[in-house]
């Protein structure tokens, strides 16, 4: 699957922008696990042009995330094209990597952003939509692609002919979730209009899957039913980043990967947890850490007084020793339930 030139391999898993989740540290730990693409964090258009320094940082992104995709969000046209055009220049702006892609968020439901008619908020303002996106692809080099859902409510699933009209005015690929904005993340994602859109004869870009692809069997199941060029995982790789591994395993061999022990998890934390510390330093490193940490062992048992300790303790020596304590006495185990939303 390509994005305008940027080759993604064969049934390529991507890593969904998460506010608040997907940070560099988080993101690097997501392509060593076989992430084919990354995507930052929500960058809000009226943050850059209002040149809001911490919306900036945002942007900046490492060689080793690269391909990495930086997302733009807002309601007003002009800001957002001049967003879409800080975006394209993201490494001259925020130092770094900058951007392989610029990814526009028409999908995230929260009140604070689709209430002021931006992420989903524009699936009301189709019109609109279109118009912002065509202004953006003239206006930057690199490839534009939308990430967005099938409709305001149930009453408008407007995405077969909304993604006709998307790739008419240039983006390069279409991420699809399978809910309306008024579900937000309630009940089961309907890929049946994800389908129909591939499907459709007229539509010639590559789309991406996405919802509910919490295992390597729903990912295998995704790509065979529905035939989607692309997949891509959000909420179930928070507090359980491996799912890539284990995704691309099953893809690749046809067989499923054991559930990783505590000892490998312990492991991967303290990675994740040295990238945060060297990215952002000792006190912003560890206290964005903490959302983390005790997620990498969610469902383990009589863990309770050592979560509160790993997300309370302000030293970064005391928590790699409590990380040890954990390999120590649980290592072998396998928790009940993978990742922070029990997915």
């Amino acid at each position: 699957m390509k994005i305008g030139n940027i080759d993604l391999g064969e049934r390529p898993v991507t890593l969904a922008p998460m506010e608040d989740v997907t940070d560099a540290s988080f993101r690097i730990l997501c392509r060593e696990a076989g992430a084919a693409m990354v995507t930052t964090e929500f960058v809000s258009s009226d943050g850059l042009v209002r040149d809001v320094s911490k919306t900036i940082a945002k942007m900046h992104t490492l060689e080793e995330e690269a391909p990495v995709a930086v997302q733009i969000y807002g309601s007003i046209p002009e800001a957002m094209v001049d967003a879409a055009k800080m975006a394209d220049k993201a490494a001259e702006l925020a130092g770094g990597h900058g951007a392989d892609i610029v990814d526009i968020n028409f999908g995230c439901p929260v009140s604070k952003i689709a209430g002021r008619g931006a992420g989903s908020g524009m699936m009301r303002e189709p019109d609109k939509m279109v118009a912002i996106t065509k202004a953006i692809v003239e206006a930057v080099g690199k490839p534009v692609t939308v990430k967005t859902r099938l409709g305001w409510d149930d009453n408008s699933k407007i995405i077969v002919e909304l993604a006709e009209r998307l790739q008419d005015v240039g983006i390069s690929a279409l991420t699809i979730h399978g809910r309306t904005r008024c579900q937000m993340y309630k009940g089961e994602a309907d890929w049946t209009l994800i389908g129909a859109v591939k499907d459709n004869p007229r539509m010639h870009i590559p789309i991406i899957g996405n919802g509910d692809i919490n295992s390597a069997q729903k990912a295998k199941e995704a790509f065979d039913r529905w035939g989607v060029d692309g997949i891509m995982v959000g909420r179930a790789s928070f507090g359980h980043p491996w799912i890539f591994t284990e995704i691309r395993h099953l893809l690749d061999t046809g067989e499923e990967l054991p559930p990783m022990s505590v000892k490998d998890r312990v492991a991967l934390a303290k990675r994740h947890f040295q990238l945060s510390l060297d990215l952002k330093g000792p006190v912003t490193g560890v206290y964005e850490m903490r959302r983390h940490l005790s997620c990498y062992f969610k469902g383990l048992r009589d863990f309770k007084e050592t979560r509160i300790k790993l997300v309370t303790s302000k030293d970064p020596a005391e928590i790699f020793a409590t990380l040890d304590y954990v390999a120590q006495r649980w290592g072998e185990e396998t928790p009940e339930v993978e990742g922070v939303y029990g997915l």
